[in-house]
């Protein structure tokens, strides 16, 4: 198995017993059922926040280790599909990428009625053409998509536009909504309230909460607190070539 080392706050969920609330120094993590985990031990992707933390092994299962458990003696088993390519967890959501493409999510701002119930967002985009997913991120209360034809949508709240249109007027969706067309990154922190996305001209555009400047928008914008819609980053240095 891969060696896993973890340190910080040891509290929601608790994933190593008998220590400590908060680790300052690295310690080994180690599965408790060795013998139920024989085919599970070379991890290919840890995601983790406040309310959970997600273990992605190389055989495209998952193991969830969630706050409500507070214990790390029965993980939860995800029951969704086996064939996981990627997982990722944000403040207030969860998501699930499949090797086929589908992406499943659940969280209170993505399913309200049943927030810890996965859905499939792939087949609530609108255009059946556009429904094959190969990246995804999750942010503070939204998740962000980027399809196979290049294209990035968002889900969730946007009361601090981070989903790209005018908090004001639009609050949430819970369906995809299209947010940037010729797209082929998107980036967002697991509790960010903003997302970067790079189009194929290699241009970086970025949206949401701006409050101290993360958005690196300059002197002009920094204390602007939402950048309402998606806007171009200028005055990236060019690194130079060896």
């Amino acid at each position: 198995m891969n060696e896993i080392l973890f340190f910080g706050l040891n509290q929601s969920p608790i994933l190593i017993k008998n220590e400590q609330d908060k680790i300052i120094k690295p310690i080994q993590f180690k599965f408790e059922n060795e013998n139920e985990n024989e085919n599970e031990k070379q991890i290919k992707q840890i995601s983790t926040s406040l309310f959970s933390t997600i273990f992605l092994f190389k055989n495209g299962k998952a193991i969830e280790y969630p706050k409500e458990n507070d214990s790390k003696q029965n993980p939860q088993k995800i029951q969704i599909e086996e064939n996981i390519q990627k997982v990722t967890v944000g403040y207030r959501n969860e998501a699930i990428l499949t090797l086929e493409g589908n992406l499943f999510a659940k969280g209170i701002d993505i399913n309200p009625k049943n927030p810890k119930e996965f859905i499939n967002i792939s087949s609530l985009i609108e255009d059946t053409n556009d429904r094959i997913i190969e990246d995804v991120v999750s942010g503070f209360n939204s998740i962000y998509l980027l399809t196979s034809n290049q294209n990035a949508y968002g889900i969730g709240l946007n009361e601090h536009s981070q989903l790209g249109f005018d908090s004001k007027t639009f609050k949430k969706t819970e369906k995809p909504i299209l947010m940037m067309k010729n797209v082929s990154k998107i980036f967002s922190g697991n509790c960010s309230r903003y997302i970067f996305l790079l189009n194929s001209n290699q241009e970086l555009f970025g949206c949401g909460y701006n409050y101290y400047g993360q958005l690196g928008l300059g002197e002009s914008r920094k204390e602007e607190t939402n950048v309402q819609k998606l806007t171009k980053i200028q005055n990236i240095p060019k690194g130079q070539n060896n």
